[in-house]
């Protein structure tokens, strides 16, 4: 009688461990003004000149940032027009814009790795945009902090 209740045991303590594992491959999450917020498709182009832009969107948001290159290295925001980080909000009261550029807003986009073989791009950001339209509706600064995107799909763009 003990054998059979120790096989019955056994065979419960084994069926019943699983193992739900679930992976964020590719990637494309932040915080932005301290809530977490993560694109739901995502993807990047390099255009000819070989700048790099990459975009995530939500349902009614897009977030879009842009580096002068793939070179694994921190691209400084609020320094030029061509790194920028640019979010973009549309819903039923119309289209909030938040921004950084020559001397607009400030922050970094840290490529860590373009991987030219499997088309991916991987790095981490951080942003405080501002509002270029001041729309009376948001405050004036738009502040994403603890971003990283992670081995999204890169295509070639054909225009510069």
């Amino acid at each position: 009688m003990k054998k059979p209740l120790l096989y019955i045991f056994l065979f419960f303590a084994f069926v019943s461990c699983t193992d739900e594992v679930k992976f964020n491959n590719p990637s494309f999450e932040g915080q932005k003004d301290n809530v977490f917020w993560r694109a739901i498709d995502y993807k990047a182009f390099l255009a000819t000149n070989g700048s790099l832009s990459i975009e995530g969107y939500t349902r009614n948001e897009k977030l879009t940032l842009k580096t002068t290159s793939t070179t694994a290295q921190t691209y400084p925001l609020g320094t030029s027009d061509s790194k920028t980080a640019t979010y973009v909000l549309t819903d039923a009261s119309g289209t909030i814009t938040f921004a950084t550029g020559l001397g607009i807003g400030e922050g970094e986009i840290v490529i860590q790795e373009y991987d030219a073989v499997n088309k991916t791009v991987s790095g981490t950001f951080k942003f405080n945009a501002e509002n270029i339209y001041n729309n009376p509706l948001v405050g004036p600064i738009l502040n994403f902090q603890y971003g990283h995107f992670y081995k999204i799909p890169v295509t070639t763009e054909f225009i510069n």
